[in-house]
């Protein structure tokens, strides 16, 4: 703790105070505008307690395992909040908060990194690596392939329409199969941030031998073009700058990490239940409670976790916290929810409203389109931006 700086020391028993207080306001019956103000508070500090973690793990770990770990975390709000919707009977938000976590993340927060990240850039672009963002529109298509499917089977009243549930159940068996195929070899090519590449280690075959080398008459050694110039080590080189390690402990850092996220899902769910009278009094639909309102609440880890490392110039991060975020919750989240709701009160299934469906295939396609080369300028976030008013207008007039 003595590695803390005292603005981080002084935010922890801040945080832990609002967070209980939320608490009380929830079971206390409180007001729902006092309620709502201090559980959106205590979420917002505890997206900063994720972020800070995330980003004192990412000096031990490469941004993959990093941004998987952080993902995994923050992604628990969703999960509560949809497992809690299901057994009270609430499907429209359950699945709306579910498409607007991936909507929400794919439009909102990446345009608003990619717009941050841009402006930190020297040159206006922002670079990350090209595969992540491939693989995220590649798993969503996937998940969209079997949403069209039961929307059009479903439009043209087919003998496989009366089947929906069974066609989501082992849609989401596939999903998961074709996720873990992802994401095992996506975290084993990760490599800690200096870590040398295998192609970049000299082999055997590539010394040679002291038999091998040329030598004049005398038998001294004859200098080559090949040989090592002096680097940094040899005398008289100047000193090594060292790449700043973290701050705190791993234990404390996978502590950090692992409050945060359990504090975020009950923290959500409290958010959930004072917003709800609100929406009441606002006449908004359930759709854009969930696609809108939930979807946001439930990724404000994601949020500022994303920012803050855009800002910081770490963009590989940044990119891996945002598009894993999606990838799961496309691919993992959404298929894992609806076996698990075949055991609840109300059963999820792939079968959504064909707006939300066409969404979902442009969304992957201006994923593709924009992060799919490696690089972003700043009209292209706020062209993702854009997208996200454009759908929660749609949404609100659901």
């Amino acid at each position: 703790m003595a590695a803390l700086r005292p603005f981080e020391r002084l935010a922890l028993p801040l945080l832990a105070a609002l967070t209980a207080l939320s608490g009380i306001a929830n079971y206390g019956n409180w007001a729902a505008v006092p309620s709502f103000a201090i559980a959106t508070v205590a979420l917002a500090g505890l997206a900063w307690l994720v972020s800070f973690a995330t980003e004192q793990l990412g000096e031990r770990f490469g941004p993959g395992v990093t941004g998987m770990l952080q993902s995994t975390l923050g992604n628990l709000p969703e999960l509560f909040v949809v497992i809690f919707a299901l057994q009270k009977g609430e499907l429209v938000v359950a699945q709306t908060a579910l498409l607007g976590s991936i909507f929400a993340n794919a439009l909102l927060v990446l345009g608003l990194v990619i717009v941050v990240g841009a402006r930190r850039s020297s040159d206006g672009i922002m670079r990350f690596s090209r595969r992540l963002p491939t693989d995220t529109a590649t798993l969503l298509q996937v998940t969209m392939f079997v949403l069209v499917l039961l929307g059009l089977s479903r439009a043209a009243h087919d003998p496989a329409s009366h089947h929906v549930k069974t066609i989501s159940a082992i849609g989401a068996v596939c999903l998961l199969v074709v996720y873990a195929a992802w994401v095992v070899p996506y975290l084993r090519s990760d490599r800690a941030p200096g870590e040398a590449d295998e192609a970049d280690v000299p082999r055997d075959s590539d010394v040679p031998r002291d038999s091998d080398v040329p030598r004049d008459s005398d038998g001294a050694r004859e200098p080559r073009e090949t040989d090592e110039r002096p680097g940094p080590h040899a005398a008289g080189a100047g000193p090594v700058q060292a790449r700043p390690g973290p701050r705190i402990s791993l234990s404390l850092t996978l502590g950090l990490l692992a409050i945060g996220g359990v504090a975020s899902a009950f923290v959500s769910d409290w958010f959930v239940n004072a917003l709800h009278p609100a929406i009441t009094s606002l006449n908004l639909s359930e759709a854009f409670a969930g696609l809108v309102i939930v979807a946001i609440a439930g990724n404000a880890v994601e949020n500022t976790a994303g920012v803050v490392l855009a800002w910081k110039r770490k963009s590989d991060l940044a990119i891996s916290v945002v598009k894993n975020s999606i990838a799961q919750i496309a691919a993992f989240l959404f298929p894992l929810l609806v076996l698990i709701s075949f055991a609840l009160k109300t059963t999820l299934t792939f079968a959504v409203q064909p707006v939300y469906t066409g969404a979902l295939a442009l969304t992957a396609l201006a994923l593709w389109q924009v992060a799919g080369d490696g690089e972003a300028a700043e009209f292209e976030g706020w062209s993702l931006m854009a997208l996200y008013v454009i759908l929660a207008t749609f949404a609100y007039y659901e």
